[in-house]
């Protein structure tokens, strides 16, 4: 696989003779010579593409596209119209989606409603708890919503308190080729709650092992039965899942625990646990409610409460900086709600993403299977990625929002005084390392740029139901972030000036 490369030098000037971008789009008969830059008396060249590449040593496919963003011209290429998995850097695309579609002042919002009137403090019908997609609910905001509840002077609800999460559509997992206790692939409904996960603790104490399942959030922590663990006499694997119907049901190995520690789990009944959570603050204020369960359709109502998530923009620049996966879900399902009218489907809503990616922001052969690029199954050529970043670029909307990338000295510590500057998207499954944003050259020059790199075939190989990171990843991630960095310099030397 060659690399394309280009002269910044000669773009400008085909632009300036009237050749325009379609001249620049085929590659050149052979490969131009990397500009030669002056280092005091002498000189020094900037490698290569294809030796870095080498020197990688990732096996797979490397394929990535620098653009310039003032002209739009593509400055340099390799493999850029190969599909490869994007993994988190979809999560720029679903930023994008969301802000052109919803707006950046777009607030989701979770409401208590009343199905009957209030007499005397007293409600004479249901309580619902609605959730309206907020992807950044927590426990605090239930908490929030039950004392405001209070406030308003109800004391007493004569009918049952439900919960509602159809406003989006229920999905059990993101990707269901994930193993069952990763908390970055929790259920999916319009009705989330800390990101639909529970905290699960242990300490060995005389008597064995004492466990804990609660909803903690700054402030509070609320035990919760809707997600229990039992531990079992065994080695591994270290945790097993069963529907227990009214709860998720876990076990833990005990050879695993050693003498204590936390870690969050992944919740699959998103309704109940939010809906249970709510009750205990409804309970410390002296409302006592009667279970209900879920509603399947949108009640009518009085809203009592309603509580508003911060305005997109901030949800969307938490989501790139925390690259939290169930955040670009609901985004981007509620910005195909918005477009269409619903979103059927988890799927449905990536491939509606899709099609509008491919045709508002040109982004050939864009075909995703969520938002999040957790599913490895998503494909999307780098050359694709570059060319949406230039066309978004004077927006002002997503630049602002995705996060420093710093590069590193030749000690390999992060510089916080490194001359180049980039802001971008990383992306990371196994064995997959993706790198896409913008990057602005020491003079100032301001490129675009999408780096992939796949090993599939390691990937294949990988144990699915063994606990920790397949042998050969870490240090394969490793490379690649160094690959990442040594491009990005080469065109900041090659065509920064």
């Amino acid at each position: 696989m060659g690399t394309q490369r280009f002269s910044r030098r000669f773009f400008i000037g085909a632009a300036l003779s009237g050749l325009g971008t379609a001249a620049c789009s085929q590659a050149p008969a052979t490969s131009l010579r990397p500009v030669a830059r002056p280092t005091g008396a002498g000189q020094r060249v900037a490698p290569g593409a294809e030796a870095l590449i080498d020197a990688a040593n990732l096996g797979g496919r490397v394929t990535f596209s620098v653009m310039d963003v003032k002209s739009g011209l593509i400055l340099e290429g390799r493999g850029g119209h190969e599909g490869q998995p994007p993994a988190s850097v979809t999560k720029a695309i679903t930023a994008i989606y969301a802000l052109q579609t919803l707006g950046g002042d777009f607030r989701f919002s979770t409401r208590l409603l009343a199905t009957g009137p209030i007499e005397n403090g007293v409600l004479k019908g249901d309580l619902i708890l609605a959730g309206g997609g907020d992807p950044t609910l927590d426990t605090d905001s239930l908490a929030a919503m039950a004392a405001e509840l209070k406030r308003k002077g109800v004391r007493e609800v004569r009918g049952a308190f439900r919960v509602w999460g159809g406003a989006l559509p229920f999905e059990r997992v993101i990707d269901p080729t994930q193993p069952e206790h990763v908390g970055y692939n929790p259920s999916v409904s319009g009705l989330s709650l800390n990101f639909n996960r529970v905290h699960f603790e242990w300490k060995r104490g005389s008597n064995g092992y004492s466990v804990t399942m609660d909803a903690r959030s700054n402030a509070h922590r609320p035990a919760v039965t809707i997600a229990r663990m039992a531990i079992a006499r065994r080695e591994g694997p270290v945790y097993t899942y069963r529907d227990g119907g009214d709860h998720d049901a876990w076990t833990v190995a005990s050879g695993a625990l050693g003498n204590g520690g936390a870690r969050w789990l992944p919740v699959r009944k998103p309704e109940a646990y939010a809906g249970e959570v709510f009750a205990s603050f409804a309970r410390s204020h002296g409302i006592v409610l009667k279970p209900g369960g879920a509603v399947t359709r949108a009640q009518q109502g009085e809203a009592l409460v309603v509580h508003r998530s911060a305005p997109l923009t901030e949800v969307l620049r938490d989501m790139l900086k925390y690259s939290n996966n169930l955040t670009a879900e609901l985004v981007g399902m509620a910005a195909t709600a918005k477009r269409v009218g619903s979103a059927q489907s988890l799927s449905a809503s990536a491939r509606e993403m899709s099609r509008w990616a491919r045709s508002d922001l040109g982004m050939e052969g864009a075909a995703l299977v969520d938002h999040s690029g957790l599913g490895e199954r998503s494909r999307l050529s780098a050359e694709a990625m570059a060319r949406a970043l230039v066309r978004v670029r004077g927006d002002g909307q997503l630049n602002p929002i995705l996060k420093d990338f710093p590069l590193r000295d030749g000690n390999g510590r992060v510089d916080p005084r490194h001359p180049i500057k980039v802001v971008a998207k990383t992306g990371t499954l196994y064995f997959v390392s993706t790198l896409a944003g913008y990057v602005t050259a020491p003079d100032g020059t301001e490129m675009a740029f999408a780096i992939f790199s796949a090993n599939t075939a390691q990937r294949a190989r990988i144990d699915r139901g063994a606990a920790g990171r397949p042998p050969g990843s870490a240090s394969w991630n490793a490379r690649s972030k160094t690959l990442q960095q040594k491009l990005i310099e080469r065109w900041c030397e090659v065509y920064g000036s």
